[in-house]
């Protein structure tokens, strides 16, 4: 979980310090909800993050524009490039633990074919 963790929060950072988006440092509180309402596993990544952040120099407060705070499709290519990035640094170096019809993953070319369709996608 540490690889999604770790996805969020530089997705969050690295989209809101583009100038071209918020342009600020930003900070957030993280936690994993592993559960849905079903009691089935749903480990979702929920984030609390001020409606702004710190300026570049640390000076002044930037407050978020009108709208969205951060545009929910530019967080999810980033997000999706990230999280398979760690994914496949997890696995070559044999750190991730795949169980019943996912077993199959453990081959590279599996898990390679596997990645190459989420990135498709």
């Amino acid at each position: 979980m540490t690889c999604v963790f770790r996805a969020s929060a530089e997705t969050v950072m690295t989209i809101a310090a583009d100038p071209k988006r918020l342009g600020a440092k930003v900070g957030m509180t993280a936690v994993l909800h592993t559960w849905g309402s079903a009691l089935t596993h749903h480990p979702p990544i929920h984030m609390i993050v001020p409606g702004g952040g710190l300026s570049p120099d640390g000076t002044k407060w930037v407050a978020r524009r009108r709208g969205f705070f951060l545009r929910v499709h530019v967080l999810l290519r980033l997000f999706r490039h990230l999280s398979l990035e760690g994914l496949l640094a997890l696995h070559r170096t044999g750190q991730l633990v795949f169980c019943g019809d996912l077993a199959r993953l453990k081959e590279a070319r599996a898990f390679a074919t596997w990645q190459a369709w989420g990135c498709a996608r």
